[in-house]
């Protein structure tokens, strides 16, 4: 593993894992997409634990920098997922009838 880069090697990572993240996430069939959000969801709060705990442990000020960064982003992940995840099951609950008065 001495002769590669591991820069190189984390970027080869990284774009695998977006191209199986994309057609993962894009042939998902229309029912699954709320088992999904909350799957990310609970992700996004798992990467908030992480990005807490590795901006906790670093010494230098762009560390910090980037994992406050990234807890922030992954935040406004969760977050976002919530909002859309509770306005999808919205859309499956009946809507109640009004009756006319006369």
């Amino acid at each position: 593993m001495d002769a590669i880069n591991p820069t190189i090697l984390n970027l080869i990572i990284f774009v695998l894992a977006v191209y199986v993240g994309y057609h993962v996430v894009w042939n998902v069939t229309p029912a699954l997409h709320t088992p999904l959000m909350a799957v990310t969801n609970a992700i996004s709060a798992i990467v908030i634990v992480g990005a807490m705990l590795a901006a906790a442990l670093t010494t230098g000020g762009l560390a910090k920098t980037m994992g406050f960064v990234a807890v922030a982003l992954a935040a406004v992940n969760v977050f976002g997922g919530f909002l859309v995840t509770r306005r999808m099951l919205e859309m499956f609950k009946k809507k109640d009838k009004k009756t006319p008065h006369a």
